[in-house]
Formats: structure tokens, sequence, C-alpha cells
């Protein structure tokens, strides 16, 4: 009766623990370089990203009616398309099931959330969105660093003094390389703005076919550098989808790759890891 009734106990702890373990398994080695852009034109927004292991990936946001949606462009959103719908309740299921993490044992993961329009109100609608979800995430609490599972870091229309003025802040600043020489923005916390990111085809004439001109190579490497001594991770947008672009700048140092070709980046960097 007793070897019964423990056999019984595994069967019902198998059927309770299995999507745990689905969960678990059903995830790739974490890529901690590659940065899913505009990920939520994808089929299946997050979701194809995580299935190929990217611990980036960026939503752009509109306030319409009081909800955080997300769209490309204002006339594209739809209501049931919000942030908490697409990103917050999925990542947050990954972490409960994880372990405390998106990928179990695996990096921090990055949401960058791209504000289209009207800054001031949509931060302040996204800090009281975030803060429902603060378990995950990384939040400064009076100048204390707490860091989670997930870092949001804010791009586009963004209120810098709001987000300073915060005495709890669930998000960061993503800053341009312009700020590394600025004087006021150089003294940002690296918690602040953890990020800098700008436009390849502002900095960079080659579009990644043939030979990378040195002053060019220099001149990327020089970017990375600069903003690595002050604790501050590189992205470059509107970059072209090429290997050699990629092998380019990942000699370079480039904290997050950018890309709309998930599986194209995801089968360089499991090749060169």
């Amino acid at each position: 009766m007793r070897a019964f009734a423990a056999a019984l106990a595994i069967v019902v702890a198998c059927r309770v623990l299995s999507p745990v373990l689905a969960e678990d398994t059903t995830l790739p080695k974490p890529l901690a370089r590659a940065h899913a852009h505009n990920d939520y034109e994808h089929a299946r927004p997050l979701l194809d990203a995580l299935d190929r292991g990217f611990c980036s990936v960026e939503a752009d946001i509109y306030l319409v009616d009081g909800k955080l949606l997300v769209a490309h462009n204002r006339r594209d959103v739809k209501p049931e398309r919000t942030l908490e719908a697409l990103y917050l309740d999925p990542l947050l299921a990954k972490v409960k099931a994880n372990g405390g993490r998106v990928y179990r044992n695996g990096p921090p993961f990055t949401l960058l959330v791209d504000i289209k329009a009207n800054g001031e109100a949509t931060y302040a609608e996204l800090a009281k969105t975030l803060a429902r979800y603060a378990e995950m995430l990384t939040v400064v609490r009076d100048g204390k660093l707490r860091a989670g599972a997930v870092t949001v870091v804010i791009s586009g229309d963004r209120p810098r003094e709001k987000v300073v003025a915060d005495a709890v802040r669930y998000v960061g600043i993503d800053g341009r390389m312009s700020d590394l020489d600025d004087k006021q923005s150089s003294n940002l916390s690296s918690d602040l703005m953890p990020l800098v990111s700008d436009s390849w085809y502002t900095h960079f004439k080659w579009r990644g076919k043939g030979k990378m001109p040195d002053d060019e190579r220099q001149k990327l490497r020089a970017f990375v550098d600069k903003a690595h001594t002050k604790n501050l991770r590189v992205r470059f947008w509107a970059t072209p989808e090429t290997v050699k672009l990629w092998r380019e700048l990942d000699a370079a140092g480039v904290d997050l790759i950018n890309t709309d070709d998930l599986e194209g980046l995801a089968r360089y960097l499991n090749k060169n890891p």
C-alpha cells in the first residue's frame, strides 16, 4: 500500500511540475547580445525572439485611451495589443517558471520600450503599469539599485527630467552617442542611462558589403570603448542585415546587435559564440 501511495505521489508531482519542466526544455541557449528590433512585427511577438534565445526585444508604444498599445504607427494600434499582453505578462510567466530568470540560469533580459509620442503622459502611465510587475524588474529606489530579471529601458520621446525625479524608478534611459561627450549627460549614472543607441547611417557610410574601411572600423571601436569606460552598453539601429556587418559589430564589442532577421542573427551568434 505504501509503495502504491509513493508511486501515486510521484505521478501527481510530475503532472504538477510538467509545465515548469516543459518551460525549461523549450527555451534555447540565451544569446546575450541579440536584440529584436521592432519585435512586435513578428508573427509571435516576444515568443519568436525567445525561441531563438534573444535577450533583448523592442516594443514601440502609444498611449491611447489610458492603454499602452504596441505598434509602429498610431494608425496601426489595436486595443488587444497592449504592452502587458504582448510583453509584461508573458515575461513574468517565464520568470516565475524559470527560477527568477527569463532563461533559467541565464543573463538579464532587456525590454526596450520606444515611446513614440506624448512622452510625459505615456511615461506616467508606463511607470504605474511597471509598478505592478516590480517583482521581476530592475528597480532603483531612493538611489539604491535592485537588479531584476528584466531591465526596462525607454527610448524615443524620453521625458528625462521626469525619470530623474522619480524616487522609485522602474526604467533606465536610452542615451545617444552625443551623450558620451555632453557634460550633463555624462554625469548620469549607468543605472539611469544603461544604454546608448544611435542610427548606423548617421555615423557610418559602410553598408556591410565588401571590406569595412579602416577609418570607420576605428571610429566604431572608439565609440564602443568610450561607452564601456562609462559602464554603458551600446546598440546601433538601422544596421544593414549582413553577416559581415554583424562580424564587425561583434569584434568591436557592440553589446546589443540589432536585427529584424531573428533566424539569421541567431544562426550567426550560435556559430560564433
